[in-house]
């Protein structure tokens, strides 16, 4: 049995600082890529930016969920950040619409592979009784890689160019590699890789002991789709002239309240906290949506940052509390591709929506709030 000190070990301050630099490598391109896409003349695509690599992500998760649980938490990390470093090495390379959507879809690997594996690792060296609390300090230090990443970004861009953007995404995945290699592995059964563990049937694919946090987790991050896609032309029409700026917003509310969320939802339960998140995410989109103005913005992203910050870590902890011990990469893996199925969906539909038409925006916050009232009831009748 873990004691109680057993969460603040140099094991998981490594994987946290691994997590910051792995989440910060690609996060810090979005700022920039619509106008990337743009610039080679490929601005109709714009919705494919996040829908394509998280299609790529989504795919993947099955096969993340089986090789986390048989070939090991340390392993299955790695891969995830070496596409990021390959990625960031090819963007330069291939500067063709085509070449550039290819890799969006490659790029998605590294998601749909290092976050399974986090989780898992989490679960192994963190008592069950503070997971929240550990999901909510882990979350701190990935969600400072969103804000890190599209600040920085975008800063990069905006005095060098996109290939030092590019070259930089590179380097921090390749810290983040350097930081998961000192850690141990701790899957206890370890057995080599082999291909035919890649043959995935359908009881790989959805665990479902985990269903409902999963259906909860697509609702909550189909707004994050839209998130990704439309806020950096959102912002630069309301004249911001750094992208990130909703980012950095977002990012630090979220920040301010994972920790003590998390801890909330090891003593009052997965539920009432889901639930809280759900409201404070219905109010954000409202403010975004009716409100077209640069305070109305950030104003958004704070009360966006303050639901997400909420809702990760407690749907994390509940999707662990509801996995069999042999089979936390696969119910980590489900709550996973129902996050990666919402952004992909949310991403498209509000590309589609969008139609580079600003006056568009709006609707799609309105769409994404309507899907929080679902979640929210959905939770609330639940008798659990």
């Amino acid at each position: 049995m873990k004691n109680e000190q057993a969460l603040y070990t140099s094991k998981f301050w490594l994987l946290c600082l691994g997590s910051l630099f792995f989440s910060a490598s690609y996060n810090m391109l979005i700022p920039e890529l619509s106008g990337y896409l743009s610039g080679m003349g490929g601005s109709e695509y714009i919705g494919l930016i996040i829908a394509l690599f998280t299609l790529t992500a989504g795919v993947s998760r099955p096969f993340s969920g089986v090789l986390t649980d048989k070939v090991g938490r340390k392993p299955v990390m790695v891969f995830g950040a070496l596409v990021c470093v390959l990625c960031g090495w090819l963007y330069p390379v291939l500067a063709s619409v085509s070449g550039f959507l290819l890799l969006r879809l490659f790029h998605g690997f590294s998601t749909g592979f290092t976050p399974t594996a986090i989780s898992a690792y989490i679960a192994d060296v963190v008592p069950a009784n503070r997971w929240g609390e550990a999901f909510g300090i882990q979350g701190l230090f990935f969600t400072g890689g969103l804000a890190i990443g599209p600040a920085l970004g975008s800063t990069i861009k905006l005095y060098y160019s996109y290939e030092v953007l590019f070259y930089s995404s590179c380097a921090m995945a390749a810290i983040a590699i350097l930081l998961i290699f000192r850690l141990k592995e701790t899957l206890e059964e370890r057995h080599k890789f082999t291909w035919s563990m890649l043959r995935i049937s359908k009881k790989d694919i959805i665990a479902p002991s985990v269903k409902v946090p999963a259906i909860a987790t697509f609702l909550v991050y189909f707004s994050f789709g839209m998130v990704l896609t439309l806020i950096p032309d959102w912002s630069s029409y309301l004249d911001f002239e750094n992208k990130g700026s909703f980012f950095i917003a977002f990012t630090m509310a979220s920040l301010s309240v994972r920790f003590m969320a998390g801890k909330a939802s090891d003593r009052y339960g997965r539920k009432k906290a889901t639930s809280v998140g759900l409201v404070i995410l219905l109010v954000a989109l409202l403010v975004m949506g009716t409100f077209n103005s640069a305070i109305a913005l950030i104003l958004g992203a704070l009360l966006y940052g303050f639901s997400m910050g909420i809702l990760s870590p407690a749907l994390n902890a509940w999707t662990v509390d509801l996995s069999p011990k042999n089979e936390k990469g696969k119910g980590i893996a489900t709550m996973f591709i129902a996050l990666e199925v919402g952004i992909g969906l949310g991403a498209l539909f509000s590309g589609w929506y969008y139609n580079n038409t600003y006056e568009n925006i709006p609707m799609t916050m309105y769409a994404c709030a309507v899907l929080a009232v679902f979640g929210f009831f959905f939770i609330f009748f639940l008798k659990i």
